[in-house]
């Protein structure tokens, strides 16, 4: 992660690019709870911000390595989405996140400072989770390109 803090992201002065990962391992995705604001307390896909330098699929390969130690191959890029916090008449945060497939190749899933909780989960038990904006939309769709690549 960058030397940007959470609060560096909030009422930003424009849209903010992110990339996330939805892996797959026999079946299951890995999901984590975000431990920082915004939208702390919510599963998610792990991923974060894109530095300046790095291509989309490099900071989402990046940012499942620091976020929980494990390592996937991209098999393709599944949609963005763009989370909007508004608080009043202002917005809090704003990201335009572009999402991929990835078949885990390497790690156990672990906690971090931006993830406190991780789970592999079937993706139709998405449900019964808090979750960010849209996941249960990216996740089937990820699950489709990734049983199609099959």
């Amino acid at each position: 992660m960058s030397e940007d803090g959470p609060q560096d992201r909030l009422y930003p002065p424009r849209p903010i690019l992110a990339a996330s990962v939805a892996v797959f391992r026999q079946g299951r995705v890995l999901v984590g709870r975000r431990a920082r604001p915004p939208m702390a307390g919510r599963f998610s896909l792990p991923g974060g911000v894109v530095e300046v330098g790095e291509t989309l699929v490099e900071a989402a390969a990046r940012e499942l390595r620091e976020e929980v130690g494990v390592e996937c191959a991209i098999i393709g890029f599944n949609r963005h989405v763009e989370p909007i916090v508004r608080e009043g008449g202002r917005v809090r945060a704003h990201f335009v996140v572009a999402s991929f497939v990835g078949r885990w190749t390497r790690g156990e899933a672990r906690v971090s400072k931006e993830i406190d909780a991780v789970a592999w989960i079937e993706p139709e038990a998405l449900g019964a989770l808090l979750t960010t904006p849209e996941l249960a939309e990216v996740i089937a769709s990820a699950a489709r390109i990734e049983s199609a690549s099959r």
